[in-house]
């Protein structure tokens, strides 16, 4: 997926209206697009800056032989995209992800609230979009209220907070207090052709391939 400088302009722009913000950790997908936005917000943290840790786990859902590619449904008609088991040929499903979140949880975001200091931890989680809803999904799981279904999606580098408390026995308290966060959009507007449209990055790969010197 071509990265523009469109897109690298709602990174800065998501980064500087983080800037009073003062995260304790921010995680991001080792991917170039998450983690390009990820480092936006980093560089417009107030010192001392938090870590900034990547890891795999946080990818975006990979759909095998159907990634790039075009009319989907004709050239996979097998596969039934409403079913959370299905997944394309080498590709992962929904349920796939979700257990890939269950492991964010469990492995990263839960252990820091855990970690007794007195204080509140405030946890950037940078991603991409089905990966993040199905996050918020296996979070809000661990919440034996009930909760309202997400319905909608994110536009890039929009946001969402969710509010987690350990009560007693360990049972969770999850608010998701916003969702779809964009205003600091408002600025950023695509150009007709020149600059603003013209390709920043030809492939959203790994970072170590980035910093690897990997052919784009």
């Amino acid at each position: 997926m071509a990265r523009t400088y469109f897109r690298m302009n709602q990174a800065k722009a998501v980064g500087e209206s983080f800037s009073s913000t003062k995260f304790t950790s921010i995680y991001t997908s080792d991917l170039q697009r998450a983690y390009s936005t990820a480092q936006a917000i980093f560089e417009r943290q107030p010192a001392p800056t938090p870590p900034l840790v990547t890891s795999e786990l946080l990818r975006e859902q990979h759909f095998g032989e159907a990634e790039g590619t075009s009319f989907v449904k004709r050239i996979f008609p097998d596969v039934n995209l409403s079913d959370r088991s299905a997944r394309f040929p080498g590709g992962e499903s929904k349920n796939d992800l979700w257990e890939r979140a269950e492991r964010v949880l469990d492995e990263i975001l839960l252990p820091l609230l855990d970690s007794d200091t007195g204080e509140t931890s405030r946890i950037a989680v940078v991603s991409h979009g089905l990966f993040i809803k199905e996050m918020i999904y296996a979070l809000i799981a661990r919440d034996l209220r009930q909760h309202d279904p997400i319905t909608k999606g994110l536009r890039n580098t929009a946001w969402a907070r969710v509010l987690v408390d350990r009560k007693d026995r360990g049972k969770l308290l999850v608010h998701l207090s916003e969702f779809n966060r964009h205003e600091h959009l408002g600025n950023v507007v695509r150009q007709k052709g020149g600059i603003g449209s013209s390709a920043h990055d030809a492939k959203q790969k790994s970072i170590r391939d980035f910093f690897g010197g990997a052919k784009a």
